[in-house]
């Protein structure tokens, strides 16, 4: 990729059962720091969630080291560049879910809800209907105020103040979800795959979660129908449909 920033920033999570994630924390905190790179890796019993940044070929080679646990062969990261590390440290911390829902029966390591490609959700959006020609829409499981600086349109917002909000929100709301093709999405795809599986144990189907998240369809698409910025937990704050920092005054 020609780029004139030089940082490479990547995003990345995973659903699988890691009973020795205590036991992986010095470790990878050992690495990281050795390496120079700056950002956070959330470890849990169900998985693995992670921030980085720094030079290219550093991140890359981290990413890699990691995929030679068979466990993280599979690691996919999002990328997307910057002129400065948006990081001031590295943290490596252990945490009780990589993404905080307070609903156990809910382990995306047993099992996915399906997943919907950014292509194909972007032509569904075009139609306004899905391949079987039922109604499609798209559902933000983030938080309310990443919901303020950009969504994709007329998307369903509960607004929520935090993700473990998020199943007594469906409960309450789920009877204006049927007859639907119900399309959930979050920023990089770790929150609405764990809200794609609860939907589906609620009885809702068809339910899709968007693959990657809004990053990814920044990567994949051009962006339609979605407006404003997407947020970032880091310095940048939010980034633009080409994946550039974006200010919050004009995310456009």
């Amino acid at each position: 990729m020609n780029t004139p920033h030089k940082i490479l920033n990547v995003s990345c999570y995973k659903f699988v059962a890691l009973p020795d994630a205590a036991a992986l924390r010095d470790p990878l905190q050992a690495r990281a720091v050795a390496a120079g790179l700056r950002g956070t890796i959330l470890l849990a019993g169900e998985g693995i969630n992670f921030f980085l940044a720094g030079p290219a070929d550093t991140v890359r080679g981290f990413v890699g080291a990691l995929r030679a646990d068979a466990r993280f062969a599979d690691l996919d990261p999002k990328e997307s560049w910057s002129a400065d590390v948006p990081f001031r440290r590295m943290q490596v911390k252990l945490k009780r879910e990589i993404i905080r829902m307070d609903h156990p029966t809910i382990r995306p390591a047993q099992g996915r809800a399906p997943a919907l490609d950014c292509a194909t959700l972007r032509r569904w959006l075009s139609r306004g209907r899905d391949d079987a020609g039922r109604e499609v829409v798209t559902l933000d499981t983030r938080n309310a105020f990443e919901v303020d600086h950009g969504s994709f349109d007329n998307a369903i917002d509960w607004r929520i103040t935090k993700f473990s909000e998020f199943p007594s929100a469906l409960r309450a709301h789920k009877h204006t979800l049927r007859d639907k093709t119900v399309v959930s999405f979050c920023t990089g795809g770790i929150r609405c795959e764990k809200a794609a599986i609860l939907m589906r144990e609620e009885g809702l189907d068809p339910v899709y979660q968007l693959e990657g998240g809004i990053l990814k369809y920044f990567e994949l698409t051009d962006g339609a129908h979605y407006h404003g910025g997407c947020f970032v937990f880091d310095e940048r704050v939010l980034l633009a449909t080409d994946l550039s920092a974006a200010s919050a005054e004009n995310p456009m």
